[in-house]
């Protein structure tokens, strides 16, 4: 029994002492692996330094050596790669929130985190572990997809990386490294992602050949742009100017010694700006550096020239900046003068790198690892003007991506690109077009007070010569409808008893911004408005249209004829003579008599309403049995015309032609020149010392009177005058009475007081200064008078 339990002893003694022996034989075999992986990795070897840290962590697997291959790989923009072995550092017990922040920026990029709350609660953190993960913003640009589409041009993507499109004419310039390609398939570097590169043969640092510029010609093949410049490496980021003779490129030359060969290996390379000549045949001469590369201290690229502005914008690490790489500008003249760099401030420029610059129009354009984005290079804009660059906003998907979205350009014929290495592209990064998948049409439909009309009304939008586009109401009520670009477009506004609104200037050809909005006033019909009166008298017993009565007449059949919207309203009326049935079918014959008298002038019966009356309607109190002079009478025997706009209340009017242009809102103002124009108020003259009314003067204030009662929106202005004949004191008391006269008489005939206002000036303000001048009596007689204005009118 002792035997045995030794024997077991023994033997667990035995397996501990051969599994410590094969960790430290792992161990000791997999720290040489780790030393080489290291030191590719210093050299920039990444590709060759994720290779042997696999085959580390393959021997033994540790926290250290996941994390190192986490970082290769998010080096290498292998997202994938790097979302799944940061999910693995994040998993040892080591790991900390700082490894936890890296493998949700890599799910970010590799599209695995649209849920990023969700995303850092199965992780165990929140958002308050981050406070610099702006998750509001990150949300909003997720949910705000703009209205356009990424397409690939024919003929310039190649199975491996593509990027940054300079176009003259239909020749259109790109970065390739399309040349041989090695058996690696990580992602190609751009100068972009990591500037101080060398290699004599290939980038070690992915195992890729190296970029070249390429052209593509209209409908034919890409073909390379022979560059004459020496010991070049990597040529990259092509902008083409001045009517394509200039070009400028960032070109990467390796040196490997300084002077002494002990600086061999030691040397750090920067990538610089170049331009020269381009010639018709696609090469490049007479090369020259830009004036402020030093490539063996910092690095230049990404030049953009603005000829508008006269700037040159490119993107550098020099010493002095906020960051990585910044933007900068010198002032250019477009051949060989260059001006000092100028840093675009804090407001462009992060602790991150920024690149990419661009310009067009009212906005400037670059990309960006420091403002908040999707992850990697975002694609940015900024509202430009000659003073200033303002704050810069987040372009929003799917102009951005996870992955890394750049070099984003606008030609003045609205073509637009960019240069992504998003998912789904044909190769390592990819130039696509930005088309608009529709443009958003916002009308705001408001009445006469501004606000929104939240009621249903009718929307007919339609393409011109096609069908109608479906509409909806925005959840504030808004108009909402998606247009095709490059197309016209027409709309119709209607709702029952409102002026339908017609809009056929709506268009998105050439349309830059994404969204055409518009604001429609939709404003009730003023139905039955009145806009004109007059009255016609007629001889005792009779229809027949007098001749003093034909003026008045002919005046109403010219307006009709020239406007549509107006229709008459006759009210036909006859004295107290004669039975009631006699007068009932009198007043109609009068009433008849007008309408036939139209019809002389094409005016239609459906435009004429006839009402007769008789003598139920008398305007004073000569009734039957009451003796009344003749003037009185007379006063009696008439036909009250009113003009109405827009008479009939069940018919849905068009805006008419003559009042477009004016505030259909303002009832009181909408006819206002019309009535200017027929609406002339009588003067009122009196006899020397008298403020009786003539006869003649009643027939005027009949139609004053009936002109006030059919329009309720008019007021009046009454004021007094005498001549200069008398005293002061007298004249005053006199021309109140006449004013006053005025205004009963009104009043008499169910006019408002309120509406009235009289004031009475004696003889202060003669028409003619018998004072100072000989008069006659017809001068004294101007100066007799009671003016009748309309309130407000001049």
């Amino acid at each position: 029994m002792v035997l045995i339990m030794r024997s077991k002893t023994t033997y667990i003694k035995f397996l501990a002492a051969l599994l410590l022996f094969m960790y430290t034989i792992t161990a000791e075999a997999q720290r040489p692996l780790l030393r080489f992986a290291d030191k590719q990795f210093e050299l920039e070897n990444y590709a060759h330094a994720a290779q042997v840290y696999g085959e580390a962590y393959a021997r033994k697997e540790t926290y250290e050596t996941a994390r190192k291959l986490a970082v290769t790989y998010q080096t290498l923009r292998d997202y994938d790669q790097a979302f799944e072995w940061w999910g693995k550092t994040v998993a040892y017990e080591e790991s900390n929130k700082d490894d936890f922040y890296l493998y949700l920026m890599a799910a970010m990029q590799a599209g695995e985190a649209e849920d990023l709350n969700a995303f850092l609660t199965a992780g165990g953190y929140s958002s308050f572990d981050f406070p610099g993960l702006d998750l509001e913003t990150l949300e909003k640009l997720y949910g705000e997809r703009k209205n356009v589409k990424l397409v690939q041009p024919k003929g310039i993507n190649s199975s491996g990386s593509d990027f940054g499109l300079s176009r003259h004419e239909d020749s259109q310039y790109f970065s390739s490294d399309r040349g041989g390609v090695s058996s690696s398939k990580r992602k190609a570097i751009r100068l972009d992602a990591k500037n101080n590169l060398f290699s004599d043969e290939k980038s070690n640092f992915n195992e890729r050949e190296y970029y070249r510029l390429y052209v593509k010609e209209g409908s034919g093949e890409a073909k390379p742009i022979v560059i004459d410049l020496e010991g070049v490496q990597h040529v990259s980021d092509v902008h083409v100017y001045g009517e394509g003779s200039k070009i400028m490129y960032t070109a990467f030359v390796g040196q490997t010694k300084v002077g002494s060969r002990k600086q061999s290996m030691k040397l750090t390379n920067f990538p610089g700006i170049f331009y020269g000549n381009l010639q018709a045949d696609g090469t490049v001469s007479d090369s020259k550096p830009f004036p402020h590369n030093s490539m063996l201290e910092y690095g230049m690229m990404n030049a953009f020239y603005d000829a508008q502005s006269g700037r040159l914008y490119f993107a550098s690490n020099r010493e002095g900046g906020y960051g990585g790489y910044d933007i900068y500008y010198v002032e250019y003249d477009g051949m060989d003068t260059f001006g000092e760099p100028v840093n675009l401030g804090s407001g462009i420029n992060t602790m991150e790198s920024e690149s990419h610059p661009s310009r067009v129009g009212d906005w400037f354009y670059f990309s960006s690892r420091g403002h908040v984005g999707l992850g990697g290079m975002d694609i940015f804009r900024a509202p430009y003007s000659a003073a200033s660059i303002g704050t810069p906003e987040n372009m929003g998907v799917p102009f951005n991506s996870p992955r890394d979205d750049f070099a984003y350009v606008e030609f003045s014929d609205g073509k637009r690109y960019l240069s992504s290495d998003r998912e789904g592209g044909m190769g390592l990064d990819d130039i696509y077009l930005v088309e608009d998948l529709h443009k958003r049409l916002i009308a705001r439909v408001i009445d006469c007070d501004g606000n929104i009309i939240a009621e249903e009304f009718d929307a007919d939008l339609r393409q011109k010569g096609g069908d109608q586009l479906n509409t909806k109401r925005g959840a504030t009520g808004e108009l909402l409808a998606d247009l095709e670009p490059e197309k016209e477009f027409g709309l119709v506004i209607s709702k029952k008893g409102y002026f339908t609104i017609t809009d056929n200037t709506l268009s998105t050809v050439n349309l830059k911004e994404e969204k055409l909005e518009r604001e429609y006033r939709l404003a009730a019909i003023p139905y039955q408005t009145p806009v004109y009166v007059d009255i016609v008298y007629y001889d005792l017993d009779r229809s027949k249209i007098r001749k003093d009565a034909q003026e008045a007449l002919d005046k109403i059949a010219e307006l009709m004829n020239r406007y549509s919207f107006l229709d008459l309203l006759v009210g036909s009326h006859t004295d107290s003579r004669a039975s009631r049935a006699y007068n009932e079918a009198l007043s109609q014959r009068r009433a008849d008599a007008v309408k036939d008298y139209l019809a002389g002038y094409n005016i239609g019966a459906e435009r004429i309403r006839l009402e007769w009356y008789g003598e139920e309607v008398l305007t004073n109190d000569c009734g039957d049995g009451v003796p009344c002079p003749e003037p009185a009478h007379q006063l009696n025997r008439r036909s009250e015309l009113v003009l109405e706009a827009f008479p009939d209340k069940d018919k849905q009017y068009e805006l008419p032609k003559e009042l477009m242009g004016k505030d259909l809102c303002d009832i009181n103002g909408l006819f206002d020149s019309l009535r200017n124009e027929l609406n002339s108020l009588p003067t009122i003259y009196f006899d020397f010392d008298k403020n009786t009314l003539r006869s003649v003067h009643k027939k005027e204030l009949e139609r004053t009177a009936i002109m006030l009662n059919r329009m309720k929106n008019l007021q009046l202005s009454i004021a007094g005058h005498t001549d200069q004949r008398g005293s002061e004191e007298y004249n005053k008391g006199l021309s109140e009475r006449r004013a006053q006269v005025v205004m009963d008489y009104l009043v008499n005939r169910g006019v408002d007081a309120a509406r009235m206002q009289y004031q009475w000036f004696g003889k202060t303000q003669p028409v003619n200064d018998c004072g100072a001048i000989p008069c006659t009596e017809a001068m004294h007689q101007l100066n007799r008078r009671t003016e009748l204005r309309l309130r407000g009118e001049n």
